[in-house]
């Protein structure tokens, strides 16, 4: 897929340690041939931290941005966080603003999102956006009982499998 200079854009940088999962906002500077091209990052800096991270990437990890789209609750969501976008599931919407508690798959834990923080999750399959299914692709509920007392709340995701997300305890035990 070949992007124009300016193109809004987001990066993965799987290979940048402590960056899997995540995809960055940024905008094309300039295509560098067929396979490479030169970003400009929105929220990432130079080391001198003075200026906006540009630097040359494979194309492979280039997606365009995803289209606007509503979301709603136990949704497969994307969160930003770190400068990132992260992916996760929503497991509460909380009274007050209204605010999203987000359950982070690959940092395995719950945060609480503002609505302009989530995005409905796509993956970027083949030059393509790839909505999640129409069905409920996960579950996020109790559905394991231990000893009568504890439930075990699991969360499935298509891409990331079944999650392990807490343990809620009876008020009895």
């Amino acid at each position: 897929m070949a992007f124009r200079t300016g193109s809004r854009v987001e990066v993965s940088r799987d290979e940048k340690g402590g960056c899997k999962g995540a995809w960055f906002t940024a905008s094309v500077a300039k295509m560098m041939g067929e396979s490479k091209v030169m970003v400009k990052y929105d929220n990432l800096v130079s080391n001198d931290k003075k200026r906006p991270l540009v630097e040359i990437t494979n194309i492979v990890n280039v997606r365009p941005l995803p289209p606007p789209r509503g979301f709603s609750v136990h949704e497969e969501v994307d969160a930003f966080c770190n400068d990132g976008w992260w992916a996760g599931v929503i497991t509460k919407v909380m009274a007050e603003g209204p605010k999203y508690i987000v359950y982070l798959w690959d940092s395995e834990k719950e945060m609480i999102f503002e609505p302009n923080q989530l995005r409905v999750h796509q993956d970027f399959v083949d030059g393509h956006w790839i909505m999640p299914s129409s069905s409920k692709v996960y579950v996020q509920a109790p559905i394991l009982v231990f000893n009568a007392k504890h439930n075990v709340i699991l969360s499935y995701s298509h891409s990331k499998g079944v999650k392990l997300i807490g343990f809620e305890m009876d008020a009895f035990s």
